[in-house]
């Protein structure tokens, strides 16, 4: 198909067709991996012949950018709001990691392919976005610990950066076994786990 007929088929796409596409295309993509996933196996998967997919898309790297910058843009409106409320340090650590788990309920498919997929996909032009976002949740994560162990709301011996390492890969590694719709709401898996994390499993005497 041309690159001029691509461009026409995809703009008349259907809204909803295409987002139905890319929850399609998310899921095996997180279950196989980028390099591994075919057109034909996204096509298989939605009951269509690989050439109709391209009336929705020009190719398997769109439909990659397109369900990693959704998904950024969105955990990062949830984010900056956080930010600009004004909060206590622990108050935003709570809420961060509330939306994270928000996020994972909502994007789980997109939330494990970026863990799989960004670090090598960072150093193309097209996702070179995906190495300022992570440079942008570093700053915020760090500078609120860093915030707390100052105002004396975290302890002063914190290795700020093994912590921040700690919560965000415990946190985001959720998306490997949560599932939306099953026994505990993200609110109530990060109420949990923010207890956990904040003061811990064992009795206190």
């Amino acid at each position: 198909m041309s690159a001029a007929k691509k461009k026409t088929t995809t703009a008349n796409a259907s809204p909803e067709r295409r987002r139905e596409l890319l929850n399609i295309a998310a899921e095996v993509f997180a279950a196989h991996g980028y390099n591994a996933t075919t057109v034909r196996r996204i096509a298989d998967e939605a009951g269509m012949l690989a050439g109709s997919l391209y009336y929705h898309f020009d190719s398997k790297e769109s439909m990659l950018d397109e369900i990693l910058s959704s998904f950024l843009t969105e955990l990062w409106d949830g984010y900056d709001a956080v930010l600009a409320a004004g909060l206590g340090p622990r108050e935003t650590i709570e809420a961060l990691v509330t939306e994270s788990f928000r996020e994972i309920d909502r994007h789980r498919p997109a939330v494990a392919i970026y863990q799989k997929e960004s670090k090598h996909l960072a150093g193309q032009p097209r996702f070179g976005y995906l190495a300022d976002s992570q440079r942008k949740f570093e700053k915020a994560w760090l500078g609120t610990l860093e915030r707390g162990v100052a105002d004396g709301v975290f302890r002063a011996d914190l290795d700020i950066r093994l912590t921040y390492r700690f919560v965000r890969d415990t946190v985001w590694v959720a998306a490997s076994w949560y599932r939306p719709g099953g026994q505990h709401s993200p609110e109530e898996i990060a109420r949990q786990y923010l207890s956990m994390v904040l003061d811990g499993v064992a009795v206190r005497a």
